[in-house]
């Protein structure tokens, strides 16, 4: 996610979602301590700019004493661009030290998709962007594994084959990283890949990488854990969409969700079932990613939905 601070407005243009132009709609993502007269700011800001608010959604979380504000908004004046928008907010946000975004609202997140060999959330996320129902383009499938090379050849996106094992892994990793540089990728999405970020890739990919794991996490730990749910006789099954941290499975949570389990489901029944949850949990925890609607709260989330 990029944040812009009191200390640093200018943005990184390898790694900016905003570099669409001539749009007249953007959106505005800050979180900042909290106090009197921060609404009041943006909307005089916006009213300077003779800007028009959309859509505003604010939370102040007493607990930490922390505001978070997004707000879409159209700007009506022709010579009112991203970049004079940016410039024009910069003593706003130092005022109140906010961390910010400002971006043009059809700016398009560029997604890096890692798999190993189960296919349904790629599957799912391809379909979706294929349909236009995700705002990202999709420059790079990255795998351990061939088997989803086809998959990502009827969708004429590029397939890298990264094997892993003990010996390769720190070299594999940098391939990784080097693509994400290269292909000015804003947000990696790991649709059930099967291996563990070291620390440093974690840390280098901080905020803008989501992962998906079934939510048994931590009861049914390890291998099958659906065969250990089965046996079990689980009454809800479910998954969750995180942030990647080094702290395995155990990041910032975007979204979850459950499904209804029985006594008369087969275990490949719960499997197909959990298999549709994550899709659905994963697909929504990417578009509001990509529509900036998350931001961070330390070890939690605001969503914006």
């Amino acid at each position: 996610m990029l944040l812009m601070t009191a200390a640093d407005d200018a943005t990184d243009p390898a790694h900016d979602p905003g570099q669409a132009s001539g749009c007249e709609d953007f959106v505005l993502t800050l979180r900042c301590p909290d106090r009197p007269a921060i609404v009041h700011a943006v909307s005089g800001f916006l009213v300077q700019q003779s800007g028009n608010i959309i859509e505003s959604q604010q939370y102040g979380d007493a607990e930490t004493g922390r505001f978070f504000l997004r707000v879409h908004f159209e700007i009506s004046r022709s010579n009112v661009t991203l970049e004079s928008l940016r410039s024009d907010f910069g003593p706003v946000a130092r005022n109140f030290g906010m961390q910010w975004e400002l971006w043009s609202a059809g700016a398009r997140y560029r997604t890096l998709i890692m798999v190993s060999r189960f296919g349904h959330c790629l599957n799912d996320l391809l379909f979706r962007w294929s349909t236009g129902s995700l705002q990202i383009d999709i420059p790079a499938i990255v795998s351990n594994h061939w088997d989803f090379e086809r998959l990502a050849d009827s969708y004429g996106i590029p397939f890298h084959h990264l094997p892993v094992t003990g010996e390769t892994k720190a070299a594999a990793e940098e391939t990784l990283l080097g693509l994400v540089d290269d292909l000015n990728i804003h947000l990696v999405v790991l649709a059930r890949y099967m291996q563990v970020l070291s620390d440093d890739a974690c840390r280098r990919l901080s905020g803008r990488a989501i992962n998906i794991h079934h939510s048994f996490l931590p009861s049914f730990k390890g291998a099958r854990p659906y065969h250990q749910a089965h046996a079990r006789g689980v009454k809800l099954i479910g998954a969750t969409a995180h942030y990647v941290t080094s702290d395995l499975d155990e990041g910032p949570i975007i979204e979850q969700d459950v499904a209804r389990a029985d006594h008369g489901f087969t275990t490949e029944e719960l499997v197909a079932s959990g298999r549709d949850v994550e899709s659905q949990v994963l697909s929504r925890a990417v578009r509001w990613h990509s529509e900036t609607r998350v931001l961070l709260n330390g070890s939690k989330t605001v969503v914006f939905r």
